[in-house]
């Protein structure tokens, strides 16, 4: 199996959720970068976060 590539911590800091402005939780699980608020989880592909909504999986589906 694929070994994931890691996001840059650094990236991680920065990051907020582009709906709801705060921070994300890093998943390493599930590659995914947590929004609470927005109850949305955003993938992460070959290392690079995809911050766009539409693409989100919702946490509601849980």
């Amino acid at each position: 199996m694929k070994k994931p590539v890691l996001p840059d911590p650094k990236m991680l800091e920065i990051l907020v959720c582009p709906l709801t402005k705060t921070i994300l939780e890093y998943d390493k699980e599930n590659q995914e970068l947590i929004s609470r608020p927005a109850r949305l989880a955003y993938s992460i592909r070959d290392g690079i976060p995809i911050m766009i909504p539409s693409e989100a999986r919702s946490l509601d589906e849980e």
